[in-house]
C-alpha cells in the first residue's frame, strides 16, 4: 500500500484579502467617527496602506480591516502591520502578507512532529512547504490535530491530502 501525504502550506487568498479591504474600505466611508478626518485603506504595491489624520483613527482602520480579514476565514498572523507613522499631518500603517514557510519554521515544525507526532510519519522541507507521509491516514489525522494545537507565529494550512 502506497503511503499517505499532506502538504502544511502557509498561503493567503487573496482574492478574500482583497474583498475584505474592500468591505473595509466601504465601513470606513460610511461611519460616522471616519468622516472628514481623510480616513482610508488601499493597496499600495503589493503593501496595504492606511491613512488618518490621527494615530488612534489609523488603528482604528487596522482594528475594522483585522475584523473583515477574521470574517473571511483569514488568520491574522498572515498580516504583518507596522507601527503608526507620522507622515506630514497625516499617520500611515503599511501592512503585508506574509506567506511561505520560512526554512527555520519548517525545521521547527517538522522536529514538533518528529518529538511529538507518532512513530513511522515523516515530514521534508519541500521550498516553502513541509510534505508528511505516513503509512497510516490516522497518524496523519493525529500530526494535523498535534499542529494545529501548537501555537505557532505563522498561519497554517493543510492541502493536498491523499
Amino acid at each position: 500500500m502506497a503511503d499517505s501525504s499532506f502538504d502544511i502550506v502557509s498561503k493567503v487568498e487573496r482574492q478574500e484579502v482583497d474583498n475584505a479591504l474592500n468591505q473595509a474600505s466601504r465601513e470606513i466611508s460610511q461611519r460616522y467617527d471616519f468622516k472628514n478626518v481623510g480616513a482610508s485603506i488601499a493597496w499600495s504595491g503589493e503593501r496595504i496602506e492606511m491613512r488618518a489624520n490621527s494615530e488612534e483613527r489609523v488603528k482604528a482602520i487596522l482594528d475594522v480591516f483585522q475584523s473583515k480579514l477574521v470574517k473571511r476565514g483569514i488568520s491574522l498572523k498572515a498580516l504583518d502591520a507596522g507601527e503608526p507613522q507620522a507622515s506630514g499631518k497625516e499617520y500611515k500603517i503599511f501592512a503585508s502578507l506574509q506567506e511561505g514557510i520560512s526554512q527555520e519554521n519548517a525545521k521547527k515544525v517538522a522536529k514538533i512532529i518528529r518529538d511529538e507526532g507518532p512513530k513511522g510519519v515523516k515530514a521534508q522541507v519541500q521550498g516553502e512547504e513541509l510534505r508528511v507521509t505516513s503509512k497510516s491516514r490516522d497518524d496523519l489525522q493525529a500530526v494535523i490535530t498535534l499542529i494545529k494545537g501548537k501555537d505557532l507565529d505563522f498561519a497554517v494550512q493543510f492541502v493536498n491530502y491523499r
